[in-house]
């Protein structure tokens, strides 16, 4: 079964190794037929602490690394503007 890659922006860099990625989905109301937005934070596992707060990255599912931790990051897509 393939990993599920999500694409998120970074909303917390805080802890060491570790960054939490808000993901947003967008889909139609089933009976209100309008376009509703949901998001959800991700803990994923940052091994060299590269990414920062409003970067846009892309994150992979992955083993267990923590209680929380079960995505990994693959990629910075966009840096944020500082």
């Amino acid at each position: 079964m393939p990993k599920r890659v999500l694409q998120g922006v970074v909303v917390s860099d805080k802890t060491d190794k570790t960054i939490v990625v808000k993901v947003e989905r967008r889909f139609t109301h089933p009976v209100m037929k309008k376009t509703v937005r949901r998001s959800k934070k991700y803990h994923a596992h940052d091994e060299a602490n590269s990414a920062q707060i409003g970067d846009i990255v892309r994150i992979e599912e992955c083993r267990p690394m923590s209680k929380t931790k079960t995505w990994a990051l693959i990629e910075r897509v966009n840096a944020a503007d500082a």
